[in-house]
């Protein structure tokens, strides 16, 4: 069962998200070009104990797509007049990619807001990160994202698409969640924001913005970080560096899954998400579990 979107005015733009359930509240925070669509198979296997919150943050989904700020700063403030409006004080923050940059950068800013963190496939934790998405921050991309987005260029792949299908192949979780983000670079405010919100974070070099000089003050707030083996997007080894530099986080390797984890089991995360909330307490002054494990 879909849910039908909200929108609000947050300094003057339309923010769109959803919303289920009552309980402790989990706020869920998607990656680049993505939406609250790629968590939308999540709320209905939450949302009987939590209050789920779920965004298109600006320049992604539904929301508008503002002229100004796409940094990690900016898109935390945001979330965090949304929980304003809401009347949230503390939440568990759940963000995917982008979103658990956004995340931890809502950690460094608000911390008095959060009481749990999971991180998936989470930027911020490395510059190693896939060469499509360096290549969008060189000079020039302006105008060769405008083609690559046409119509009649999607309408190509996907005609491709549908004659492989017929003969067996499957496109993977990955493959179908970046392609609805990116059919929506047809737009010209989209690419603006898409082009804003990349380079903000990224250059030619790889990912420009760290959190590692305040990962280990993550001590009193509860981590877990989720990782599919055979991501493309952002390597796995970062899960690692996740562990070794936030003390105490746990970390849950999903084998053989790629960018999107959440999207090859969902079900699995889902369990995790419900176990990491009935296993941790209010996150002030409390001791970390320790786990890891490969399934």
């Amino acid at each position: 069962m879909s849910l039908t979107p909200h929108v609000i005015s947050l300094r003057g733009h339309a923010l769109s998200y959803v919303e289920s359930g009552e309980g402790e509240a989990v706020l869920f925070v998607h990656g680049l070009l993505g939406s609250h669509r790629n968590w939308a198979h999540l709320i209905h296997r939450l949302d009987d104990r939590n209050r789920v919150i779920v965004p298109d943050l600006f320049g992604h989904g539904a929301s508008a797509n503002p002229t100004g700020d796409y940094s990690l700063g900016a898109h935390a403030a945001t979330l965090r007049d949304l929980l304003d409006r809401l009347g949230i004080d503390r939440v568990t923050l759940v963000g995917h990619s982008l979103g658990g940059g956004i995340s931890l950068e809502f950690c460094y800013l608000f911390p008095e807001r959060v009481e749990r963190l999971v991180l998936v496939g989470s930027g911020g934790l490395g510059p190693e990160v896939i060469a499509a998405l360096r290549a969008a921050t060189l000079p020039g991309a302006e105008w060769v994202l405008p083609a690559l987005a046409s119509g009649w260029v999607r309408g190509r792949v996907e005609t491709v698409g549908k004659t492989l299908a017929k003969a067996g192949w499957r496109a993977s979780n990955d493959m179908r969640a970046v392609w609805e983000g990116f059919a929506r670079l047809s737009d010209a405010d989209s690419r603006r924001a898409f082009l804003a919100t990349t380079r903000a974070v990224i250059d030619a070099r790889g990912q420009s913005i760290t959190a590692h000089d305040y990962l280990p003050d993550l001590v009193d707030i509860p981590v877990l970080v989720v990782w599919g083996t055979n991501d493309m997007v952002i390597p796995a080894t970062h899960a690692a560096r996740a562990k070794e530099a936030i003390p105490g986080c746990r970390v849950e390797l999903f084998e053989g899954a790629g960018h999107y984890p959440h999207l090859d089991d969902p079900d699995r995360f889902a369990d995790l998400i419900r176990d990491f909330i009935r296993s941790t307490g209010p996150s002030e002054g409390h001791g970390h579990e320790v786990t890891e494990s490969a399934s």
